[in-house]
This record gives C-alpha cells, sequence and structure tokens, in this order.
C-alpha cells in the first residue's frame, strides 16, 4: 500500500519507461534457492478472504494493506482505513487461537496506537512491541510526515504510549516518510519518500535504547525507480520490497535480494514473477517468522479487487521449505 500515490501507476520518473512497454526479465525461478534455508517457490497468490476459513471481513471495500503477522503467527496486522476507525488510515488486528486456525474479523486497535491522523505500516516484533509509522503530532513533536513509533503491549495495562523515534541526524525519522518499517537483529530497515521524492531503503543500527542515523542501502537502491517498504526475513539474509523498476510486470511489484550472511553485501534484487506479481499494483511485503508465508496488498483500477473499488486487498502466498 502505497500512501502517497495511486499504486497501480508508475512514479513519474519511471513513467516514460512503463508507457514505453515494461519486458518482463529477471523474474525469479519457480525453485529458486535463496541464502539459508531451502525452499520451493511461491505459489499462485490468493485474496487472504478467500482462503479457506477465513474471516470475510480481513478485506474491504475500502483501503486493506500493511499485512503483518506477529512473531507467533497468532495475529495479524494491518492498516486501513474501512468504517469504525478513527480517522484516515488505522491499524487493525485479526487473531486466531494457534497458528492452523483462520483469521477472525479484524478489530481498530485502541488509543493510544490509533489517533485522527494516518497510522499504518504495523510491524510486530518480539516482547509484544509494535513498530508503526503516523502522521500525528505529538506534543508539537514531528520531524515532517509520516514518522516511526514504538509501543508496548503490557498484559494489564493495555498498550503504552507510543514512542517518537528521533529525528535525523539523531536517529532515524526524516521530513519524508516513513514506511515499511522491519526490525532483525539489531537492524531497522525501512523506506523513505513523498509525493514528489521517489522512495529508497534505509538501514538504521539499534544504539542503546534508540536508533542511529539512518544509511541508505546502496546496491538495492534504483535512482530511476521508486524503492519502498521493505521487510527482512528473521535471519537477516532474504529482504523483500516493493518497486517499480524496470524488469518488473507493471506498475509497483515484489522483489526480493539475499546474501549469504548478516556481514555480507545484497544481490541484486530479483522479481519474485507472476505468480505473486501483476500488471496492478503489489505494496508492503512481509515474511512470516518461518518464512513459509509472504503476505502483501495488491491495488487495481475500478472494477477489481473486493466490491469491485480497485482499493488495495490483503494476498498471501506460501512455499514450502526443503526437509
Amino acid at each position: 500500500m502505497n500512501t502517497h500515490t495511486n499504486p497501480t501507476r508508475p512514479h513519474r520518473r519511471t513513467a516514460a519507461r512503463f508507457a514505453a512497454g515494461v519486458v518482463a526479465i529477471g523474474l525469479m525461478p519457480a525453485g529458486l534457492v535463496v541464502a539459508g534455508p531451502a525452499f520451493d517457490g511461491w505459489t499462485t497468490a490468493q485474496k487472504i478472504d478467500e482462503v479457506a476459513g477465513n474471516h470475510p471481513d480481513v478485506n474491504s471495500a475500502a483501503v486493506d494493506g500493511c499485512p503483518a503477522q506477529s512473531p507467533d503467527g497468532l495475529s495479524l496486522y494491518m492498516a486501513s482505513n474501512r468504517p469504525g476507525g478513527r480517522g484516515g488510515l488505522d491499524i487493525w488486528v485479526a487473531t486466531r487461537q494457534r497458528q492452523d486456525d483462520p483469521w477472525g474479523a479484524p478489530q481498530n486497535l485502541p488509543e493510544p496506537i490509533n489517533s485522527a491522523s494516518d497510522d499504518f505500516c504495523p510491524t510486530p516484533i518480539e516482547g509484544q512491541r509494535l513498530l508503526f509509522v503516523s502522521r500525528r503530532t505529538v506534543n508539537g513533536v514531528t520531524c515532517g510526515l509520516g514518522d516511526m513509533y514504538l509501543a508496548r503491549r503490557h498484559p494489564a495495562e493495555g498498550w503504552s504510549e507510543p514512542e517518537h523515534l528521533a529525528c535525523e541526524p539523531a536517529g532515524p525519522n526524516s521530513s519524508l516518510d516513513e514506511q515499511g518499517p522491519s526490525y532483525v537483529q539489531g537492524q531497522l530497515y525501512f523506506s523513505r519518500s513523498s509525493a514528489t521524492v521517489a522512495g529508497e531503503l534505509f538501514v538504521s543500527r539499534k544504539q542503546g535504547d534508540g536508533f542511529e542515523s539512518a544509511i541508505a542501502i546502496a546496491e538495492l537502491n534504483d535512482p530511476t525507480a521508486n524503492d519502498i517498504q521493505p521487510n527482512v526475513r528473521k535471519d537477516g539474509r532474504e529482504l523483500v520490497f516493493s518497486s517499480n523498476r524496470v524488469g518488473g510486470l507493471g506498475g509497483p511489484d515484489i522483489w526480493v535480494s539475499t546474501r549469504q550472511s548478516v556481514h555480507a553485501g545484497w544481490s541484486t534484487p530479483v522479481n519474485l514473477g507472476p505468480a505473486v506479481n501483476t500488471g496492478f499494483g503489489e505494496s508492503r511485503p512481509f515474511l512470516s517468522s518461518d518464512a513459509e508465508q509472504l503476505l502483501f496488498g495488491r491495488s487495481g483500477p475500478a472494477g477489481s479487487g473486493e466490491g469491485g473499488t480497485g482499493a488495495s486487498d490483503i494476498y498471501v502466498t506460501t512455499r514450502p521449505k526443503h526437509p
């Protein structure tokens, strides 16, 4: 879910290339083995509300995107502007009792997580913590557009007041929109973009109780494309993100890069191919803790999607791990 532009359209810096027609090159072979565990290829993605047993309201006629599972696989967080929220995009969560149970109906998270401003890109992490992006201003504090926040859930007290991550150069937030935070092994990955500035992927290292100033991930960023919303596998060796770079199937697609170790450089990104991507717009991918599921958003023209609105819906695809 790209919160700035129509995700079915390429960013203006690459519009001319897409208008001339995109050549689908560099697509991921079905049985490609990535660094670390060995997996088969991704199955054809399905709308998550059409997977047997999942509640039909997991997707709605409104915008539904930014999906992310909790580490224990029992909560599915998402961003949506469906009725019943507190204003604009809100964070919602569907739950289940066991990992093989279907997802229930999404519930709106209470204050202080949601606000009258846009709240999106939820990322649950270990320790009952939630990273997310918000365009709120708290006591006059904001770095610019959407900033990253961190909240904790206490069993008896509920959600804590979200902590605003510091503005650069003291921290990772900037005057642009931060999107798709992903925290793995002391590294915070995310993107920066705006309606007029193409997205780039960044990483910030944890330092004490906060994070250092972020640096761009040069080997992953395409200067002619909109690269946004990264998500990193639990072992730190596989990264998926949304991009409208040349070589896709049209509009933003999901791309993947791997590395041999957390200290090695990232490989050249590869398109995940037609099992995952389409000529519509794929956004904010998320790998489950076991990396056998990939969740993402997909939007298209009027007449497509839930209710025919074309608004983003949540999709899921799976891949088995080799024994």
